[in-house]
């Protein structure tokens, strides 16, 4: 494959990502807004700002590669964005719907760590370093976010053991204090049964 058809694979694969990011400035506040955590809200406002970031870097990968900045129609990002939008539509507010959105949101994370991931390689193979750096800084970025989703989705899996622990304890709680207020009746039967046998031996006695 000779250079200049690399290179218009690079430029190929430079349009999706810039579409893919603008895509994504656009979905990440509904997204936040959704969310019930607020480590989760957090963590989407804060790689917002990142995204928009991305953005600029990825201008000047396209400044570097003597092209203009310029989208194309990413439809992977746009089926993974409707899917997290339908997740929000089904789900009701709270813990499920935030692991769904945390699921949606590794799903594009994944998507971009491997697109950054191979424009990278195709840079390097041009020998444009500076556009490599810029690339790794971004996919670095990404599989940053990535974790901090695994550490929230984490976090809300340890509060939903914890209340189903409690949910569990109080039934035993009320279970023993059941048994022993059915005791109650046992002893004061007991205590009456005594009483009638000692009146019958007085009776016998007069």
């Amino acid at each position: 494959m000779d250079q200049q058809t690399l290179h218009k694979l690079f430029v190929e694969q430079l349009k999706d990502l810039y579409d893919a990011e603008q895509q994504l400035v656009k979905a990440l506040p509904k997204l936040a807004e959704a969310a019930s955590s607020p480590e989760l809200e957090e963590a989407l406002s804060s790689h917002l700002e990142e995204t928009k970031t991305h953005v600029d870097r990825l201008e000047q990968v396209f400044e570097l590669a003597g092209e203009k900045a310029m989208g194309k129609k990413c439809k992977g990002m746009q089926g993974l964005l409707a899917e997290g939008d339908d997740a929000v539509k089904e789900e009701d507010e709270g813990e499920l719907r935030d692991l769904a959105i945390i699921a949606g949101g590794q799903r594009v994370e994944h998507y971009e760590i491997s697109a950054y991931g191979t424009a990278k390689a195709i840079a390097e193979q041009l020998g444009l370093d500076d556009a490599v750096e810029l690339l790794a800084q971004t996919e670095e970025e990404e599989s940053t976010a990535d974790g901090k989703l695994t550490e929230v989705a984490e976090t809300i899996y340890q509060t939903i053991d914890e209340e189903s622990d409690l949910g569990e304890s109080e039934p035993e709680e009320a279970d023993v204090e059941g048994k022993a207020s059915a005791k109650i009746p046992a002893r004061k039967t007991a205590g009456s049964a005594a009483a009638n046998a000692t009146t019958k031996r007085k009776r016998a006695a007069k």
